[in-house]
């Protein structure tokens, strides 16, 4: 049951006699707990070949930054130094994933890769399958429950998800056997980019530099399996109760991680499983449900990143309400810069510029006073998305756009309606300082 249920079989030929397995990593940037990875081992071991590892650094991947770029690239050496220790050769070349995979295929037996959910990652996978002369498979590594098997329709609302993956859990709740192939493949010669110097790669690079690295988060495997033993140890235990609270610190910290595929969520849930906390329901929730939800989202909704994904009922009453008069109005660049008249909002982008994420309540506060302080709610989803994509660590991801989506209704319900949002859940400031003790969390983004 291990791989059965998360190989799609994007290619089917018999396999090549070539010189090797190639994998091409792509979602899943990890050497360790990788159901795409040991499937290439298996395959290799199978028919007496070496497995060849290849990341294709893209620099014109939808969005991306230096930012972004960083903290991939600090995780890429996690994965080489892993590999290394597998006798595996890793290739990391700046081009295109299309270019490179073709490239390196012609002397692969078979390509093997992770599975990605998002638009141009499909592209990617659909491009490459209509092209490779050799068997071109993918496998799911980032989700619990393969995508397709949990559901094989776009669901209403983790209510609705809930139960299908529940039934089928248990049997995917169990981490890939971890090995060294029968075959290394360390002395092949072909060239690859020496990643020990993280600042001479990114200045080869024509990226887009705006939006500088974050010193809170520091990328790759070791630094992930470093917060979530933290996390256990420190705040799973008031999870339930204190992680929405801006003032306390009592989240994970792994989505930049999870988006990165630095870490294995099924190993985080297997972790968490494991210990006897009062949070660990409340966390396996947000991790499986909610997260697989967003998936799910994602990977039936082709217009997930639009007003287009919304559900009837909100688009409907947004629409009715759309012409209501606004007390105040900002532009994009206004909400950028932190220049609204809210204190608890302008620190929540400060919090997202400085940090590269926002507190998870914060980040609800602040998708839904950008809808009430722009002229359209179309206008609000862009901005929205464009901030997103541009300061977090976990943004351009499943889980970033059924969020911002969530703001306008999606996987909600119809509340009492009012003027500018219609029937779509509303938040205030007052809601924050009744709740909260808000003192500290402006203090902490003041700047």
């Amino acid at each position: 049951m291990i791989f059965d249920d998360r190989v799609h079989i994007l290619k089917d030929l018999p396999l090549c006699n070539k010189e090797y397995v190639l994998y091409w990593m792509q979602a899943s940037q990890r050497a360790e707990h990788n159901h795409a990875l040991c499937y290439a081992i298996k395959i290799a071991d199978e028919n007496n070949l070496p497995v060849i590892v290849f990341f294709a650094i893209d620099e014109t991947y939808p969005e991306a930054n230096l930012r972004h770029y960083r903290f991939m690239l600090e995780g890429l050496q996690d994965v080489e130094a892993r590999l290394k220790t597998l006798g595996i050769k890793f290739i990391v070349w700046i081009t295109s994933p299309l270019e490179g995979v073709l490239s390196l295929s012609e002397n692969a037996a078979i390509v093997i890769t992770d599975f990605g959910y998002l638009r141009h990652q499909r592209h990617w996978r659909r491009e490459l399958a209509h092209s490779l002369s050799c068997p071109f498979y993918a496998v799911e590594s980032d989700i619990v429950v393969p995508v397709q098997k949990a559901s094989a329709k776009e669901e209403f609302s983790a209510a609705t998800l809930r139960p299908k993956i529940t039934n089928l859990m248990s049997f995917y709740l169990e981490l890939p056997e971890e090995k060294s192939p029968k075959i290394n493949s360390l002395h092949f010669g072909i060239r690859t980019v020496d990643l020990s110097n993280i600042d001479a790669v990114l200045s080869e690079m024509d990226i887009d530099r705006t939006v500088a690295p974050v010193d809170s988060f520091h990328g790759g495997t070791f630094g992930a399996n470093k917060r979530l033993s933290h996390f256990i140890k420190k705040s799973l235990d008031f999870y339930t109760d204190e992680r929405s609270d801006p003032s306390q610190n009592f989240t994970s910290g792994l989505s930049p991680y999870l988006h990165f595929g630095q870490i294995s969520p099924l190993f985080v849930a297997l972790k968490i499983m494991d210990t006897d906390s009062p949070g660990r329901d409340s966390f396996l929730e947000e991790l499986i449900i909610r997260r697989e939800l967003a998936i799910n989202f994602v990977y039936y909704n082709d217009h997930y990143d639009s007003i287009k994904s919304l559900p009837p009922w909100a688009l409907a009453t947004l629409q009715k309400h759309n012409d209501d008069s606004r007390q105040y109005l900002y532009t994009r660049l206004e909400f950028e810069q932190s220049l609204t008249h809210d204190i608890y909002w302008n620190a929540a982008q400060n919090e997202l510029r400085n940090t590269g994420i926002i507190h998870n309540y914060m980040r609800m506060y602040w998708g839904k006073k950008i809808i009430e302080w722009t002229n359209s709610f179309e206008e609000a989803f862009d901005i929205m998305v464009y901030l997103n994509n541009k300061y977090a660590l976990d943004g351009r991801d499943p889980n970033s756009f059924a969020g911002i989506a969530w703001c306008f209704g999606k996987h909600d319900r119809p509340w009492k309606e009012r003027d500018i949002f219609g029937t779509v859940r509303y938040m205030n400031e007052n809601g924050l300082k009744r709740k909260f003790d808000m003192t500290e969390y402006v203090k902490r983004n003041s700047k």
